[in-house]
């Protein structure tokens, strides 16, 4: 089985024409791949930027509650404080007020004459001296 020169160059002839037109079909073929990288590529672009967004976003939320939350614990201390500095003046008025009132108690009870006689007590003395 001899393959003559004619029917190999025949073969060849046509599996070279084949070739040809296949690339020449696939050459003006239109072209959708670069659509679709740029459009692949603003989606790529744009899940970063949203996710960069998403990102600052969460950290500066986060930022702003731990400040928040330092803002209560100084304004909580703040009113500590001065519950207990009126508690402690309000001990002090009422230990002075205490000692003010056992004060009148003793000089009450000190007295001859209760205050409410004592016009009484003077009239008596007056009488007396005479």
């Amino acid at each position: 089985m001899e393959i003559s020169d004619k029917e190999l160059e025949t073969a060849l002839q046509d599996f070279k024409n084949s070739i040809h037109a296949w690339s020449d079909a696939a050459y003006h073929r239109p072209r959708t791949l670069a659509a679709e990288v740029r459009h692949r590529s603003w989606r790529v672009a744009l899940g970063w930027a949203l996710g960069c967004f998403l990102v600052a976003g969460t950290v500066s939320g986060g930022i702003f509650e731990r400040n928040h939350r330092l803002e209560l614990a100084r304004t909580a201390a703040a009113q500590r404080s001065a519950d207990l500095q009126r508690q402690l003046h309000d001990q002090q008025a009422a230990k002075q007020t205490d000692e003010g009132l056992l004060a009148d108690v003793d000089t009450d009870v000190s007295r001859e004459v209760p205050s409410a006689l004592e016009p009484l007590a003077q009239m008596m003395n007056d009488d007396e001296t005479k």
